[in-house]
């Protein structure tokens, strides 16, 4: 074991567009070095990752240089395979979400996790961002049953059009970016979700004959809330109402308010939140609102790399502090189950029980 203060070695696995942030992150951070980085093909890095090897191989690079935390990056249908072998060599993991591909998977990499005593944390980035943060604690105090509204389309062209077109070699919209989503509806209700129905739409010619590039899933919970999430990718999608995240319940509601001149491509759109609108539903003998609707101006906003730093600095944190992950992982199990239902039925034309 290395000295509590001495910087975790880690190997970092994967330089799309995630992986190349979380590089970028531990190269910053001093509790960390960088042990290695591995991508299937030499890319292009930015000059603060120009000075570190790139190995072509996970397997290989993981035996040779032993690091204590491997940062997993790839693309999906490798994060569970490669989690559990990193696991079982004794590194700690941090794996980009989502999880697994299957949720067999997903709890096959969380028991190997406890039985190895290793530190798992999956990349729900929006955990570490001060304003989602904020609208969970918010609609919690509301207390449910709740009505979750959320969606993130994206209307994408060029560069990230060929990006999606990539990802959807092994996963729909509704479940890449549904987790991140369908988590935070998690943390809000604290109820078991009890049935997920889904639908999609293949909208492109240039995607596999079984892939959507438009779905929506709702999930109903057993308190009786219930949520819906909305995901398209692609040149055809439209921009009207691409950012919607609201919460409502008998008490009022909260809701993110986008900066109307927003666009979706942009990938900083996805985590800010420009205001926070708190509604309360309370009215007088007249029958009138008591309260006026009170807007939380969140300035000062991390971008996306600042969350990558933050959700880094949370992983170093998690290790030298010894963490209890459990509910992490659990709830990163539970909303893939639920965006995986959603495919399900979606693929079935039924609903899912859970």
């Amino acid at each position: 074991m290395s000295h509590s203060s001495d910087p975790i070695r880690v190997l970092s696995a994967g330089l799309g567009n995630m992986g190349r942030s979380h590089a970028l992150a531990y190269h910053e951070n001093p509790g960390f070095t960088i042990a290695g980085l591995v991508n299937r093909s030499k890319v292009e890095l930015p000059d603060a990752l120009a000075g570190y090897e790139i190995l072509p191989s996970f397997p290989e690079a993981l035996k040779e240089l032993k690091p204590e935390l491997c940062s997993i990056n790839t693309y999906s249908d490798s994060h569970a395979d490669f989690a559990v072998m990193a696991m079982e060599a004794g590194a700690h993991v941090f794996v980009e979400k989502p999880l697994a591909t299957t949720v067999a998977d997903a709890e096959r990499v969380v028991a190997c996790a406890k039985a190895n005593g290793r530190k798992l944390v999956v990349g729900y980035i929006l955990r570490h961002h001060p304003s989602w943060m904020r609208l969970i604690a918010e609609a919690r105090k509301l207390g449910g049953p709740y009505v979750f509204r959320m969606n993130l389309n994206q209307q994408s062209s060029g560069a990230t059009w060929e990006t999606h077109k990539a990802l959807m070699q092994t996963t729909p919209p509704i479940v890449d970016c549904g987790v991140h989503y369908v988590d935070v509806m998690c943390q809000i209700t604290d109820a078991r979700p009890v049935e997920v129905r889904g639908m999609g739409l293949r909208l492109s010619d240039e995607i596999a004959p079984d892939m959507y590039n438009y779905g929506h899933l709702q999930v109903l919970y057993e308190d009786g809330s219930l949520g819906w999430y909305e995901a398209g990718w692609g040149p055809m999608i439209s921009e009207t109402a691409f950012f919607v995240k609201d919460v409502m319940s008998p008490k009022g509601s909260v809701s993110i308010v986008m900066d109307p001149n927003a666009k979706s491509d942009d990938i900083d759109t996805h985590t800010k939140t420009a205001v926070i609108r708190l509604h309360n539903a309370e009215t007088g003998p007249d029958g009138r609102f008591l309260k006026v609707d009170e807007d939380l101006t969140m300035a000062g906003e991390p971008g996306h790399q600042e969350l990558c730093d933050r959700e880094q600095a949370y992983v170093l944190k998690a290790i030298r502090e010894d963490v209890d992950l459990t509910r992490h992982m659990d709830d990163a199990v539970q909303s893939l189950r639920i965006c995986l239902a959603a495919d399900e039925s979606v693929r079935t034309g039924r609903p899912v029980k859970l």
